[in-house]
């Protein structure tokens, strides 16, 4: 019976990990995808846009998380006199996070 508990808290580890990997997957999945669209909005496209979203991805993993990959889109926005609302990015910003989970879950 004292067995059960390891077993337990080992599983719990786990999926807390799986979970953790998951997440993480939808929110690279998320920003590439956001990327590209504000790519497509700047006029990039091939592999320049492919660069904007490894761009935007990567800012998620070494900045502030969601805050700094709004800002970087808002800013090259500005700096390329392209007049879109935080409103918009941040409706974007959650039809990528839909469209990132259900792709994730379709490819399994």
């Amino acid at each position: 019976m004292s067995d059960m508990f390891p077993d337990r808290e080992k599983a719990f580890e786990d999926k807390w990990a799986h979970d953790e990997e998951l997440w993480f997957k939808v929110l690279a999945r998320r920003n590439r995808l956001l990327g590209l669209w504000a790519a497509g909005e700047m006029g990039l496209s091939g592999p320049a846009a492919e660069a904007y979203a490894k761009a935007i991805v990567e800012v998620e993993i070494s900045k502030d998380g969601d805050a700094a990959v709004r800002r970087k889109i808002q800013q090259d926005f500005t700096a390329a006199k392209i007049d879109r609302t935080e409103h918009l990015i941040e409706r974007k910003l959650a039809e990528c996070l839909e469209a990132a989970k259900t792709d994730l879950i379709r490819k399994g």
